[in-house]
């Protein structure tokens, strides 16, 4: 139990952004055994928001959790997310209540100002945004409102400078984020300790790619001998800093839930020999300059092209790791009915949006480049 929320049963989140796919929609009878086992265990805390799944998340949450289980059973966080929202109060309060709707409840547990950078701030600084959120919350239809962050660790101070109101901060944070000069992970924690904000992890095991590492890079992992998983020690990692209550996990399946839950119901900080291996497994990572994208995909939905951006991503670092015996099969199946990198008409949209900030342009043109010279 932490000292900012007593209701927070442990510290361990199921993040509802990477749910359970069949057919192209949610799998919700998957998704029904994940929420049980969830609760079984102990755990309670559940983060979505309208973008997820394009709304699916948000109304999968009311058939798989809200509508079978009692309110006092869990803790649900949903976000104002730029450009799903008119921007003035009363275009808030309708969004608000849509997703109030959606997930079928009467109030939100925690409700987050999402993806918050030095533009979207100014954003909904303009439209009030924070302050009708504050009024929502003293309305009771909002328990705690809170912050998404992407961005440097300076517009995170001055957020919370002008916003004291403001109580927890979600970040990215993993081993390979904690001292990159973009994300700012280890900046960004050190500004929440300063102003004293409780703080929720994303992206712990990175999209994927601290759970499913290299052979060389996993190396140190597992000459620990523990036999442990890999997205283990990235999630305790995240979990061993004193100003975190929560770690958030996108489990995709019942299988990765089981695995999570099963070092997280009793978690225990990583030992100094466990963080010199994380140390070491980041930097045989950073050696590689792999493309940090962790698979949001909030590139592709505006995306005119229909490119299968994290995607093509996820098949160029194969390639760079030396994977090569399935990256181009991989990437042939990938663009089946959808744009090729070559495509990409450098409208912006995608960069706009990518809460990494990548080169995404860049990036395509040199996925181009190694998978298209022979097509």
């Amino acid at each position: 139990m932490n000292n900012f929320f007593p209701e927070i049963k442990k510290n361990f989140g199921f993040g509802c952004m990477r749910l359970p796919m069949k057919g192209g929609r949610v799998d919700t009878e998957q998704m029904c055994a994940m929420v049980d086992l969830f609760l079984e265990r102990g755990f309670n805390y559940f983060d979505t928001a309208h973008g997820y799944h394009s709304g699916a998340s948000e109304t999968a949450l009311r058939e798989c959790l809200t509508s079978r289980h009692a309110r006092e059973e869990y803790l649900l966080v949903d976000k104002l997310s730029n450009g799903m929202f008119e921007k003035s109060p009363e275009g808030i309060r309708k969004f608000f209540e849509m997703q109030l709707q959606s997930c079928g409840v009467d109030y939100f547990d925690f409700y987050l100002m999402h993806a918050q950078n030095e533009e979207y701030f100014a954003e909904y600084k303009a439209c009030r945004a924070y302050e009708t959120a504050f009024q929502l919350k003293e309305e009771g239809k909002i328990r705690h409102v809170g912050i998404s962050f992407h961005d440097k660790a300076d517009i995170l101070d001055r957020i919370l400078t002008e916003y004291p109101q403001i109580e927890l901060v979600q970040i990215q944070f993993n081993y390979l984020d904690y001292e990159d000069i973009g994300i700012q992970s280890r900046l960004c924690y050190e500004v929440c300790e300063k102003h004293g904000k409780p703080v929720v992890i994303m992206e712990p095991v990175k999209g994927g790619l601290l759970a499913n590492l290299p052979v060389d890079a996993a190396q140190p992992l597992k000459d620990l001998g523990a036999g442990a998983s890999q997205a283990s020690y990235a999630i305790r990692f995240a979990a061993s800093f004193p100003q975190t209550i929560m770690v958030l996990s996108g489990m995709s399946t019942l299988d990765q839930m089981r695995n999570n839950l099963s070092y997280m119901a009793d978690f225990k900080p990583l030992s100094d020999r466990e963080m010199a291996a994380v140390k070491q497994v980041a930097e045989i990572l950073n050696g590689k300059k792999l493309i940090a994208c962790t698979g949001c995909r909030y590139c592709t939905d505006g995306c005119p092209m229909q490119i299968p951006i994290p995607d093509i991503f996820a098949d160029l670092n194969a390639k760079s790791i030396d994977r090569s015996w399935n990256s181009d099969w991989y990437f042939s199946i990938h663009i089946q009915n959808h744009g090729k990198p070559s495509e990409c008409i450098e409208c912006g949209q995608c960069e706009g949006v990518c809460p990494q900030q990548l080169p995404i342009i860049q990036n395509l043109k040199e996925a181009a480049r190694v998978f298209e010279k022979k097509r």
